[in-house]
């Protein structure tokens, strides 16, 4: 078999007629149909390729997403145990707080408690004035309207000794004034707020709409 003159393939190339193939020399054409199948392959060698990467950087991605969702479940999956007894140590200490609050029974010793602290304390009381509960979510509060008069140490201890209570008593709106009758005391008015829990039993009816007359 004759092999093609390399010194002269450019000018053979030059030669070839574009518009007729079929003219074209055995060798020219079998090169044309190997260059064109190439250049086919390639290209959709390489669009194949750039979607499979797509989807490879997506699958990527997601993996990352899983494993991060993974690692904190199986963080929390270990933590349960510590999650689970600082729950009970709060229910324990919302069941300490809780029974801290007096039952609606327990109330009056509880005002009886705080003027006694205030006598002992030595404190003249102007006024003691116990007001209508207000209703919360759970619980009740109770405030008590106080004037009290005495020095500012006594003051200091009758708060401390407040504060000391078995049950949970509050102190709000303290104002401290020299007494109106020159004595060289002072005066406290201030309001006292005391709690209790809710029973079961117990709920907040709630208001029913007023009927309307039959001729309405």
């Amino acid at each position: 078999m004759k092999m093609p003159d390399l010194k002269n393939l450019p000018d053979q190339i030059k030669a070839l007629d574009y518009k007729n193939i079929g003219s074209w020399p055995l060798a020219a054409r079998v090169a044309a149909l190997i260059l064109a199948y190439v250049v086919v392959l390639g290209a959709g060698f390489y669009f194949l390729i750039q979607d499979q990467r797509a989807q490879l950087s997506k699958l990527g991605d997601a993996e990352v997403t899983l494993k991060s969702t993974f690692e904190t479940k199986a963080a929390e999956a270990a933590n349960l145990s510590t999650y689970q007894k600082q729950l009970d140590d709060m229910n324990k200490s919302f069941g300490t707080m809780l029974r801290q609050l007096p039952g609606q029974t327990e109330i009056p010793s509880v005002l009886q408690d705080v003027s006694q602290t205030a006598q002992v304390d030595g404190l003249k009381q102007d006024l003691f004035r116990p007001n209508s509960e207000i209703t919360k979510d759970f619980y009740a509060e109770k405030p008590i309207d106080l004037i009290l008069e005495g020095t500012y140490h006594s003051f200091g201890k009758f708060v401390s000794d407040v504060g000391g209570l078995p049950r949970i008593v509050t102190l709000h709106n303290i104002d401290i004034r020299p007494a109106s009758d020159n004595s060289g005391n002072l005066t406290m008015t201030l309001t006292a707020k005391t709690y209790r829990y809710l029973e079961d039993t117990q709920t907040v009816a709630a208001p029913k709409p007023a009927k309307k007359g039959a001729g309405t």
